[in-house]
């Protein structure tokens, strides 16, 4: 194995978790790119990303321009005489300038097995499509968005209750290991490097609010992919007597009955069963305007008739 002169780019806590695993191989990180600081919290004071935290404590050298395409940042990594360049979650584009400057080029790890879901969102899209397998792919990185020679993958399973972020866990694990791996026996890799079939891709776009409002005239199965989707980013939610309700635990209940979908037809201290298309879905644990993530037993005992047997949850044409 030969070592290599790396620049990571990455920004949120999952790019952190890649840099540190390169920074535990034989392999040597030179440089780290980064998004510029970002406003956070109550006070909108300006916050380092977690993978400029981990740099920074690791004395690494930190870059974090706003845009690659000026050329003083093209001079800037050519004179890092970089080997290859690894992007996870980086969050700016990289023009072709910039992919043809190290040895090399640059990988991307991607959390979906290329080409099924292509884009910004892919755990997200997996979850909502009700996709069975996920996975990790490292491919050597080219123009076109996610298009990029596959050098290798690796599945996870998605378990009926996998949400967004325990997914995402599932896919750090292997995407650190698939990585290093991929690092270790790069040469091999490039040479046996795979072509993707473009007609198997899907795009994953961002989840916007429409994508986690409530149709109750869905299927259970189809909401409560909406719920594990949302959690951690933007939750799954609905309307009670015009306050808008987060939903975020729940399971699937074989329970039908005639009433109107978005209607409560059992409650008990512990969950209420709300009525969809054809069955039924048992909320657990939600959040109700201003307050913090409860489960459905602590509002009973304040509220004990918010969620009675005959209330209905609604879809408004026009959400907030």
């Amino acid at each position: 194995m030969t070592a290599l002169r790396i620049v990571f780019a990455g920004t949120p806590a999952f790019a952190a978790a890649h840099l540190s695993a390169i920074m535990q191989s034989e392999h040597d990180v030179i440089a780290v790119y980064t998004q510029p600081d970002r406003p956070s919290g109550r006070g909108r004071k300006l916050s380092p990303s977690p993978v400029k935290k981990l740099a920074l404590s690791s004395g690494l050298q930190v870059c974090q321009p706003s845009s690659l395409r000026k050329f003083d940042e093209h001079d800037r990594l050519i004179k890092l005489n970089a080997d290859i360049m690894v992007v996870v979650a980086y969050g700016l584009i990289l023009p072709k300038e910039i992919l043809d400057i190290p040895k090399h080029g640059c990988i991307n790890v991607h959390a979906s097995l290329l080409p099924r879901w292509r884009g910004a969102a892919p755990i997200e899209r997996a979850l909502l499509a009700g996709d069975k397998v996920s996975g990790v792919t490292i491919m050597q990185m080219n123009e076109g968005l996610d298009e990029g020679d596959i050098l290798l993958k690796s599945e996870v399973m998605i378990e009926n209750q996998d949400s967004r972020d325990s997914l995402e866990d599932k896919l750090l694990l292997v995407g650190k290991k698939s990585l290093v791996e991929t690092l270790d026996n790069f040469e091999q890799l490039i040479g046996t490097a795979e072509k993707q079939n473009h007609s198997l891709s899907c795009y994953a776009t961002k989840l916007d609010k429409s994508d986690s409002l409530i149709n109750w005239q869905s299927s259970a199965e189809s909401i409560n992919r909406q719920v594990r989707a949302g959690i951690g980013r933007l939750p799954a939610f609905t309307y009670l007597n015009g306050d808008r309700v987060r939903i975020l635990l729940a399971e699937i209940n074989s329970t039908n009955s005639n009433s109107m979908p978005g209607t409560i037809i059992k409650s008990d201290k512990r969950s209420f069963l709300i009525q969809c298309h054809g069955s039924s879905l048992k909320v657990l644990l939600l959040q109700l305007p201003g307050k913090n993530v409860v489960a459905v037993r602590d509002i009973f005992n304040s509220k004990p008739n918010l969620f009675a047997v005959g209330q209905q949850f609604d879809t408004p044409e026009k959400p907030e």
